[in-house]
């Protein structure tokens, strides 16, 4: 209070109540990767993260979608159709097919340079916003029109990420074109991926996809899921969830296919003149190729859904993908048990199709499936809300004394924080005290020495839902009572 020297009546106001913690935002992806265009009124977007909530803000802001380019060939019977060259850069998922139409084999690839290259953020952006998607962030780190070589393009999608920096707000991360490039620039990504979630930040959390996730574990070539496991790493698991297999969506119709779309022979073109039939299904081909999608774009869509309605300690998981036909490969009970739980720990998510109820996302573990900590993807997100709002509502307190008066002011302040998260169901337990605990105070979480050298801490304890993964339910005949 002010020296008063004045006789005279003074006002003065005292706060009855405590600060309070504000609940951060939970479900705020940022996508990183190349769109047709990256300006606001002429002023470029390149490389910078750009707030948008709709579709057509993206499209305003970063452009429609690539323009698509195939290649038509007929296959001779005495030939084989020929394997890609390079496998790592030419895969079935969207860039070859091989389909049979009146008796002929033809192969439909997607042709290749930047004319026909493919990109996937606008596709992702649309399965995004069709699954429940709402605000997020672009961060646009070239055009289609850009001639990138592979080494570029991978340094491109890691470099997105730095900008993000200094960005407070976005949780999650997805890069949708990471499993265009080949499996060890993939692999670049992926990790660079989980070292800005779990080492550069702190809290977000990654979606990743499996690279050549539309081909089945036993395909000859090898198996994908190993292929992931193996170049994945050991650090900063419990940061990341990833999702198998790909999807095939109905997010394009074909508008993207003009008469300039596919490149054909001279006898090609006269007979798709006058075989209607032949057209259709080449038509139908190269939407199939289109339409082929990692999930992870969905999957944030589906992220937001479920925080939106149900709260981020629910998880996501038992939830229908909108905007899918079905999974590319048919997972049963036998094959997901080495997906869901695997001695390496690194847990695979299914997305399933089930009769009667459709595409569901049938798994809810993070890439660190051995750890009892942070096994579970909610867990993981929910102590990411826990710590961040609690540490911006407690930053305020920072040079205040470190006596009792302010230890009580943040057991308070979190405390009730915390209390309103259990009324939401967001922590176990029957009372408050059996949810979370906030300890402070010399003796308890300090000692004088701490004191001396200016540290204040605090210590609080949660006991975070988990999903009931495994129900059993047992059946058992007693005698008749009468």
């Amino acid at each position: 209070m002010a020296v008063i020297k004045t006789p005279g009546v003074y006002i003065a106001e005292t706060n009855a109540f405590p600060n309070s913690v504000v609940q951060v935002a939970t479900a705020v992806p940022a996508f990183v990767g190349y769109t047709g265009a990256a300006a606001n009124d002429g002023v470029s977007l390149l490389r910078k993260p750009w707030r948008i909530s709709s579709m057509s803000e993206y499209e305003h802001f970063f452009g429609g979608a690539p323009t698509a380019r195939f290649k038509i060939e007929a296959v001779k019977p005495q030939v084989a159709v020929p394997a890609p060259t390079d496998r790592d850069m030419l895969q079935a998922r969207g860039q070859r097919s091989v389909f049979c139409h009146g008796g002929k084999t033809y192969l439909l690839t997607r042709a290749a340079g930047r004319a026909g290259g493919r990109f996937l953020m606008h596709q992702a952006m649309r399965h995004f916003f069709l699954n429940g998607g709402g605000p997020c962030y672009v961060v646009s780190v070239g055009d289609f029109d850009d001639e990138i070589v592979a080494g570029d393009k991978t340094m491109g999608l890691v470099g997105g990420l730095t900008p993000l920096l200094d960005e407070g707000e976005p949780t999650l991360i997805v890069v949708p074109d990471a499993v265009l490039l080949s499996r060890p620039d993939c692999v670049v990504v992926q990790r660079a991926v989980l070292e800005h979630c779990g080492s550069d930040t702190k809290k977000r959390f990654a979606i990743l996809d499996v690279w050549g996730g539309d081909l089945d574990r036993r395909n000859p070539a090898g198996d994908c899921i190993d292929w992931f496991r193996a170049a994945s790493g050991t650090n900063f698991l419990d940061y990341a969830a990833a999702y198998y297999p790909w999807l095939h969506t109905s997010l394009s119709g074909g508008g993207e296919l003009d008469q300039r779309s596919i490149e054909k022979s001279e006898d090609l073109a006269a007979l798709l003149g006058v075989d209607a039939s032949l057209l259709a299904a080449l038509t139908h081909e190269a939407c199939l190729q289109l339409n082929l999608m990692p999930p992870s774009a969905a999957m944030a869509g589906v992220y937001t859904m479920v925080d939106n309605n149900r709260g981020v300690w629910k998880a996501p998981a038992n939830v229908g993908i909108a905007g899918v036909i079905k999974p590319a490969i048919a997972i049963s009970d036998a094959d997901q048990e080495d997906l869901n739980v695997t001695p390496q720990g690194k847990s695979i998510n299914a997305i399933r199709s089930f009769m009667g109820e459709g595409v569901l996302v049938w798994g809810a573990r993070t890439l660190d499936g051995n750890s009892l900590d942070w096994r579970y993807i909610n867990v993981r997100r929910t102590a990411i809300m826990l710590e961040e709002s609690c540490r911006l509502a407690i930053v305020a307190m920072v040079f205040e004394p470190n006596v009792a008066d302010t230890w009580e002011a943040i057991k308070r302040t979190i405390g009730n924080f915390l209390n309103g998260i259990w009324k939401q169901g967001g922590l176990a337990g029957a009372a408050p005290a059996d949810a979370f605990s906030v300890s402070v105070g010399l003796g308890e979480t300090m000692t004088a020495d701490d004191i001396l050298e200016g540290i204040l801490r605090v210590a609080v304890r949660v006991a975070i839902t988990r999903p009931a993964e495994f129900q059993e339910f047992t059946v058992q005949q007693q005698m008749q009572g009468s």
